[in-house]
């Protein structure tokens, strides 16, 4: 079955005991892990791993893990994260099985119109499949003030929707942002705070990162003249080499999700206009030409890369700048050849 946006909520805060899969997909993969941890929560289970490919190669594992009965008596949710066509067999075994006791959540990113899990998914009664998409507007805004709540925070409108537009409406960028402030404030739900301006001004995502964001979309772009030029005026410190790489990730972030909605058949110009005020009108040609350039598989090639060049940062004796203006130029090589 398939649910609306109107009813996904009531699915997964009263899930109906007959509902086997739930197939969470979308270019919003926050959002979609963020309902799997309600149904997780309305259940009161503990998360289950599995992974896809061993779903793949023995299909008959969910069904197995889904109708194992818990020692203890505690309540399982099995959780596919990532998840995609490789594990439809594995569903359609647990779908045909006599009876289970757990249900399973698969994460499944962007699948396209043709994916034989969302086809099976959306066909089958005991199944239910959403697609989650980034929230805009007004709907951005109550999704900051609902997880800052969660973080013991207090947001009035107009604070909610500064942060919903810096960090482009990206759940992973705002919950990260929310974090901080939390913490900055020492606030938590039952000792909340208010988040005002002069807070998000102090620590915001976009509080005095042009020179740091401008390094990460140069690499992107593949402009490898313009990046030297911009290293050497800056002059990065090593203290400052972190808030690069974790502006390159956010930079990531925006364009995966964007890039999802390219490769599930939307035109790049739409997706553009569809960002309205919450794209700086300075960036809109370079995020036309890195929406070209780099596609979701690349992207997350980068972001993997990314990730790994902070924790060597973090951790290695070596001088930081050195592996953060390697990794910069090795990008843009990258993008240079794509060009």
């Amino acid at each position: 079955m398939k649910a609306q946006r109107g009813t996904i909520l009531r699915s997964v805060e009263q899930p109906n005991r007959a509902i086997r899969f739930y197939l969470f997909h979308g270019p919003d993969e926050a959002g979609s892990r963020a309902l799997g941890e309600r149904l997780r929560s309305s259940l009161a289970a503990e998360k289950f791993q599995v992974a896809s490919s061993a779903v793949k190669a023995d299909p008959a594992l969910l069904a197995a893990e889904a109708g194992a009965i818990s020692l203890f008596g505690v309540a399982r949710l099995i959780w596919i994260d990532p998840a995609g066509d490789e594990i439809g067999e594995g569903v359609e075994a647990l779908l045909d099985a006599a009876a289970v006791e757990s249900p399973v959540v698969a994460i499944a990113g962007a699948l396209r119109k043709t994916s034989a899990l969302l086809k099976l998914a959306e066909a089958h009664g005991a199944a239910l499949s959403h697609a989650s998409y980034v929230p805009e507007g007004g709907e951005a805004d109550r999704m900051v003030i609902e997880a800052g709540r969660a973080e013991g925070l207090r947001i009035d409108p107009g604070v909610a929707a500064r942060i919903a537009a810096a960090g482009n409406a990206n759940r992973n960028i705002i919950a990260h942002e929310l974090a901080k402030f939390a913490l900055f404030l020492d606030a938590a739900p039952d000792r909340p705070s208010e988040l005002t301006h002069e807070v998000v001004d102090l620590l915001g995502a976009d509080s005095g990162e042009g020179d740091m964001m401008r390094l990460g979309d140069l690499a992107l772009a593949g402009r490898g003249s313009d990046l030297f030029e911009e290293l050497d005026r800056v002059a990065l410190t090593s203290s400052e080499a972190i808030p690069v790489v974790r502006a390159l990730q956010r930079r990531l972030l925006q364009l995966a999700g964007l890039r999802a909605r390219v490769e599930q058949g939307e035109r790049i110009d739409a997706v553009m206009t569809s960002m309205g005020k919450a794209l700086f009108w300075k960036d809109k040609g370079l995020m036309q030409q890195l929406l070209s350039g780099w596609n979701a598989e690349r992207l997350a090639a980068m972001l993997e890369r990314s990730s790994a060049l902070e924790q060597t940062i973090m951790f290695s004796d070596e001088p930081p700048i050195a592996a953060l203006e390697e990794e910069l130029v090795t990008i843009a090589r990258a993008a240079g050849r794509r060009r």
